[in-house]
């Protein structure tokens, strides 16, 4: 069966984009939308200065099972009002925690994570809001079941930056020989490197098998404009990562969050150094229950090693994809503008 090698082949799951990019503005909105009656959601957070919310109504020993959509964002603390957007559109389609006698009395339960991009573009002041976060979900809704999620400068990758690279947005999928499915989104947006300048290869590569190097006069040429790029932006911003691991498995709250936790050795696997006071690192897990997990601890022993293995592949992914960018709030070099397409 053919593949989007995206999280979109974990049925019913659909990945919108929103942002602007030019005129001051450098960020944007990713939300991952649930299948209609929603997914088993949970949540691990690690870095020292996240920025989130109603990440407390995940956790296992709380009522609510299950979310409907998941929101990442650009714009620090402020971008988090594109989670209202996204309620909204659910709340029209009556897609929620029922709290009331109606079918309309709904009130959805809309995870966020934010990442800073601030001023990246040239106006401090331009971040998203509830109407990029209602584009991003109507995206989602429109997008073909199954299909292909753009990658690199997207969504709430647009601004993201990785270390003196720039960063974006990479997505990977695997189907396990039990026939669970399992994927990953990722927004990689670090404080930490990606890269090993040294060698010009990607962390997150050497986990993947054998590596091409660059030609030293590449490496030479790279390092110096990485140099320049480091003093220039100097001290180091306040970055994150972001992802989202979601499976068909049928999966308790407090699995998924296991999932969640694993998931973490996926971008420490790739960015170094990771978890950071500087990072807000979060990793939401869905699973949307299709599948029968079996009961020995193998089975989800299976699912945990392939999360955390497609986080580093997500993430590596983010950075081949991105494309360079100059704007009066900084100018970051891609990957592959400094090393070229292997």
């Amino acid at each position: 069966m053919a593949t989007a090698g995206a999280l979109t082949d974990v049925g019913g799951v659909r990945v919108g984009h929103a942002g602007r990019w030019g005129g001051g503005w450098l960020s944007g909105v990713s939300v991952v939308l649930a299948p209609e009656g929603g997914a088993v959601a949970a949540v691990d957070v690690r870095g020292g200065g996240p920025g989130t919310k109603e990440t407390d109504a995940l956790d296992p020993r709380n009522v609510v099972r299950r979310v409907d959509a998941v929101v990442l964002a650009g714009g620090s603390a402020y971008g988090l009002d594109a989670a209202s957007g996204v309620m909204a559109w659910l709340e029209e389609r009556g897609r929620g925690v029922r709290v009331g006698p109606e079918a309309g009395h709904v009130v959805p339960v809309v995870p966020a994570a934010c990442l800073f991009d601030l001023g990246r573009g040239g106006d401090f002041r331009a971040r998203p809001d509830a109407a990029m976060g209602r584009a991003a979900v109507e995206a989602a809704a429109a997008s073909a079941p199954g299909g292909p999620v753009a990658e690199g400068c997207v969504g709430a990758g647009i601004g993201a930056v990785a270390g003196c690279l720039k960063g974006g947005v990479g997505t990977a999928s695997t189907v396990l020989e039990s026939g669970i499915t399992v994927a990953a989104l990722v927004v990689v947006n670090s404080a930490g490197d990606v890269l090993d300048a040294e060698t010009g290869v990607l962390y997150g590569e050497l986990f993947e098998g054998p590596v091409a190097y660059p030609k030293p006069g590449v490496r030479k040429a790279a390092r110096r404009r990485l140099a320049e790029v480091a003093a220039r932006n100097a001290p180091p911003p306040l970055n994150t990562t972001l992802a989202v691991v979601a499976t068909d498995a049928d999966l308790t709250k407090a699995q998924a969050q296991k999932v969640a936790g694993t998931a973490h050795d996926g971008i420490a696997r790739a960015v170094r150094p990771v978890h950071l006071l500087h990072d807000g690192d979060t990793v939401f897990t869905l699973a949307t229950g299709a599948r029968p997990l079996a009961p020995e601890p193998t089975a989800l022993n299976e699912v945990l090693a392939a999360g955390a293995d497609l986080v580093t592949r997500a993430v590596t992914r983010a950075v081949r994809a991105a494309r360079p960018v100059s704007e009066p709030g900084g100018a970051w070099p891609s990957y592959e503008e400094l090393y070229g397409r292997r």
